[in-house]
């Protein structure tokens, strides 16, 4: 996907750009919402991540101003007012959806994509394939050369997870936000052990590694 994000504290727009990248998106910034709006008009996104509090123009005045010019492209507002009345407030404006600051990575990244979704209901998947190997998001199977591969809850979240990102590069902070809920690097050997397990069940029994550790960087699931 190609992603806006349009936010004038540079260091939260950094955050969300490597974030995005990291995940294999695209992911252009603009500093205020004058700034926003004129690369939201100038170029064709897939969703927009505005701050709602930016100099120049705020983000709901440049979303208002979209709209009003038929540009339905998904939005996702951030913002630190996160009351009922500042929400529909948000939403009324034009937005697609809203989230409070703080916030986790791994939410904003599932909102983008929920929006983008939306948008294009082709995108949505229940099967996963990366080589030989299957998961089955509604059946929660998961399949390697026709050999039913059991795994654990958390197992399966894991491999979710690294399936979705196939030929990407996750970070452990990736795996932490998005498979174990922490906000924070708790230092311990959680995701180590639960790749080795991984590991012994979707490639030990087969010819080729499909799960890579890509040293100093975190790991990678490759045909």
């Amino acid at each position: 996907m190609r992603i806006l994000i349009v936010e004038d504290d540079r260091e939260a727009a950094s955050y969300i750009r490597k974030g995005l990248r990291e995940s294999g998106h695209v992911a252009d910034h603009a500093g205020d919402g004058e700034e926003g709006l004129e690369m939201a008009r100038a170029a064709d996104y897939d969703v927009l991540v505005v701050d709602r509090m930016m100099p120049r123009m705020d983000g709901l005045s440049m979303v208002e101003t979209l709209r009003g010019e038929e540009d339905r492209t998904p939005v996702l507002i951030l913002s630190a007012l996160g009351e009922v009345d500042d929400r529909v407030e948000g939403l009324k404006a034009g937005g697609d959806d809203y989230l409070v600051k703080p916030y986790a990575f791994a939410e904003l990244l599932a909102r983008v994509e929920a929006l983008a979704r939306r948008r294009d209901p082709e995108t949505v998947r229940t099967k996963l394939v990366v080589g030989d190997l299957e998961m089955d998001l509604l059946a929660r199977t998961v399949v390697r050369d026709g050999e039913e591969i059991l795994l654990q809850p958390r197992e399966f979240r894991l491999l979710e997870f690294l399936m979705k990102h196939s030929g990407q590069v996750v970070t452990r902070t990736m795996l932490l936000e998005k498979v174990w809920d922490y906000h924070f690097d708790p230092q311990t050997n959680v995701i180590d052990v639960h790749i080795s397990r991984l590991r012994s069940k979707i490639d030990k029994p087969f010819p080729r590694a499909l799960l890579h550790t890509v040293r100093g960087a975190g790991y990678r699931l490759q045909a």
